[in-house]
C-alpha cells in the first residue's frame, strides 16, 4: 500500500507533517480528515511505499510465527484495559510495549497507526485476515456499533480459549497412539529386515520344505530390503493421490462423509462439529452481529463440507421466515436433542445462553468419547504388536521345532 507524506492543519490551526498509508490520493486525504487534520500539502513517499511493499510481500512468513495463543493473551489484556477505562490507543500502545514477540509486535504497531489515523479497531485487524478470523473481526465490528468492545473482547478471549483447550486434548489423545504406531513399525522394520535374515541362514541348508510362516517372514525380509525404497514411494505417492482427490469437490464431500460415517470416531467427529457450532454461535449472537451473519461465518469455519451445504441451505430458510431450529431440524447431522434444545431456546428469547449448554454438553460428551477411545486403542496396539512380533517369533521356532524333531 502507498505512503505519503503530509502537510496539514489541525482543528486548532497548528500545522502537522506526517506520513500516512492509504490507496491512493483520495484515501489519504479522507484519513486525513476523519482523524480532524486537513491537507494542504500530499505527496507519495516512493521509497517509503516501495519498503512497504517489500514488507507486504513478506508479511505471510511473519504471520506464521505469531501463535494463536498470543492472540488470545493480547485479546484478553486489550478487553481488561478498555474495561478498566483506557482509550483504545493508549491500550494498544501498552501492549505494544510489553510485547516480545517481533512479529506480533510490527502487526499491533500497525494496528496502533491505523487507529491513530482515524480508523475503526474493525478496519485495523481486517488488513491482517491471516492472524484475526471472520468471527472475530465481526464480533469486534458489532462491539464498536453497541459501545461494548471490553465485553466483547472479553468473549472472543474465552472463545478462543476454550476452542485452543478443545483442540489441546484432541491432539494429547492422539500423541500416544502415534508415538507407538512410530516405534513399533520402527522396531518391526529393523527385527525383519536386520536380525530375521541372519537367523534364517541356518534354515539354508535343510532340505525339507520351510513351513509357511516362514517362508511368508523370509520373503517379506527379502522384500524389505531389496525394495524399501519402492515403499516409500508407493506410500508418498498414496498420500500425495489421496490428498489431490481430497482437494476435489467429489472427493472432498466423500471424505467428509467417511469422517462422520467411521465408527466410533464418526460419532467424535460429529459432536465436535455440534460443539464448535454452538459456541461459535453463542459468541456472536451474544456480540449483537444479526442470526443470518453469525450463520455464514459459521458455514464458511466449518470444517465439514456436508455440514457446511445444510448451514446453507438452513440460511435461505430462515430468511424466507423459518426459525433456526425448523431450518436445521430436515438434517441428519443435527440430532434431535440439538434441534428441540435450540427451539426452546427460541421460544423462551433465550438463544445464547442455551446454545453454550448446548455446546458444553456436546464438549462433556467429546471428553468422554476421548476418553473410552484412548483405553480402548492402548490395549488394540498393544495386541496389534503383540501379534506381529507374535508372527516373527513363530515363524522362526517353527523351523527349530522340526530340526529337533529330525534329530531325535
Amino acid at each position: 500500500m502507498p505512503i505519503y507524506e503530509y502537510k496539514a492543519f489541525d482543528q486548532k490551526g497548528k500545522s502537522k507533517k506526517g506520513i500516512i498509508e492509504a490507496d491512493n490520493d483520495a484515501g489519504a486525504r479522507s484519513k486525513l480528515r476523519a482523524a480532524g487534520k486537513y491537507p494542504v500539502e500530499l505527496k507519495e513517499n516512493l521509497s517509503q511505499s516501495t519498503k512497504a511493499g517489500r514488507a507486504a510481500l513478506t508479511s505471510s512468513f511473519v504471520f506464521e510465527r505469531v501463535k494463536s495463543v498470543e492472540i488470545h493473551i493480547f485479546t484478553r489484556q486489550l478487553a481488561t484495559l478498555l474495561g478498566a477505562g483506557i482509550p483504545l490507543v493508549s491500550a494498544l500502545s501498552s501492549l505494544l510495549a510489553q510485547t516480545a514477540n517481533p512479529a506480533l509486535k510490527k502487526v499491533l504497531a500497525q494496528i496502533k497507526d491505523a487507529v491513530n489515523e482515524g480508523n475503526t479497531l474493525t478496519n485495523a485487524l481486517a488488513r491482517h485476515p491471516k492472524l484475526f478470523s471472520r468471527i472475530y473481526i465481526n464480533m469486534v465490528r458489532a462491539g464498536e456499533a453497541s459501545g461494548s468492545l471490553d465485553i466483547v473482547l472479553e468473549k472472543l478471549a474465552d472463545f478462543g480459549e476454550k476452542q485452543r483447550t478443545m483442540q489441546g486434548r484432541l491432539k494429547a489423545a492422539l500423541v500416544y497412539p502415534v508415538f507407538m504406531a512410530v516405534i513399533g513399525s520402527a522396531i518391526l522394520f529393523i527385527l525383519i529386515t536386520y536380525i530375521v535374515p541372519n537367523i534364517t541362514k541356518v534354515f539354508a541348508d535343510m532340505e525339507r520344505t520351510l513351513p509357511l510362516p516362514t517362508r511368508l517372514l523370509i520373503q517379506l525380509s527379502n522384500f524389505l530390503r531389496g525394495y524399501w525404497w519402492l515403499l516409500l514411494l508407493l506410500m508418498i505417492g498414496a498420500f500425495f493421490s489421496l490428498r489431490l482427490f481430497i482437494q476435489s469437490p467429489k472427493g472432498r464431500q466423500l471424505w467428509d462423509l467417511l469422517k462422520l460415517k467411521m465408527p466410533i470416531i464418526g460419532s467424535v467427529n460429529q459432536k465436535i462439529i455440534l460443539a464448535r457450532f454452538g459456541s461459535t454461535m453463542a459468541s456472536l449472537l451474544g456480540s449483537s452481529v444479526p442470526l443470518v451473519t453469525s450463520m455464514q461465518i459459521v458455514q464458511s469455519i466449518v470444517n465439514n463440507s456436508l455440514i457446511a451445504e445444510v448451514i446453507e441451505e438452513a440460511i435461505e430458510r430462515i430468511r424466507k421466515g423459518k426459525s433456526m431450529a425448523s431450518a436445521l431440524g430436515s438434517s441428519p447431522w443435527f440430532p434431535p436433542i440439538f434441534v428441540q434444545m435450540i427451539s426452546v431456546g427460541e421460544q423462551s428469547g433465550n438463544l445464547e445462553p442455551m446454545l453454550i449448554k448446548i455446546s458444553d454438553a456436546y464438549e462433556r460428551e467429546v471428553d468422554m468419547a476421548i476418553m473410552a477411545m484412548t483405553s480402548l486403542i492402548e490395549p488394540i496396539m498393544i495386541a496389534a504388536m503383540g501379534a506381529a512380533v507374535g508372527f516373527v517369533v513363530l515363524s522362526i521356532l517353527l523351523p527349530i521345532f522340526e530340526m529337533n524333531q529330525m534329530v531325535g
